[in-house]
């Protein structure tokens, strides 16, 4: 089992930035980040692999940068240039399959998420 924990959420006006940090029990080979606002369904953000390469959404692409400190365990994303449709609750994830990354829809663990919020 894989422990998940997100903090960093806050409120901030469009254009603002903010750091999100997910503390996990353990570092996958490959994890990731997703979004769900309200209404909406939970949208892939991007996945973050231990050596550190990431990819994205193109929703987010060059706004956005995942990364990992595995000493600490701890993933990050980092949130700039932010929208209002950026807002929602933000969940870090890691597939419950081996070296799979995880996907909506898939098997896997779920943290708690913390909530961004993005002011017009």
């Amino acid at each position: 089992e894989v422990q998940l924990v997100e903090s960093g959420g806050d409120s901030v006006p469009a254009g603002g930035s903010l750091r999100l940090s997910c503390a996990a029990s353990t570092i996958r080979q490959c994890m990731g980040w997703f979004r769900q606002a309200p209404g909406k369904e939970r949208e892939w953000v991007a996945h973050i692999r231990s050596d550190g390469r990431a990819t994205y959404a193109d929703a987010v692409k060059g706004r956005f940068t995942a990364s990992v400190d595995n000493a600490k365990k701890t993933l990050y994303l980092q949130l700039n240039s932010l929208r209002p449709e950026d807002g929602g609750m933000y969940y870090c994830a890691a597939s419950r399959i081996g070296i799979a990354c995880p996907t909506v829809g898939s098997q896997v663990y779920w943290g708690q998420g913390t909530q961004v919020t993005v002011s017009s």
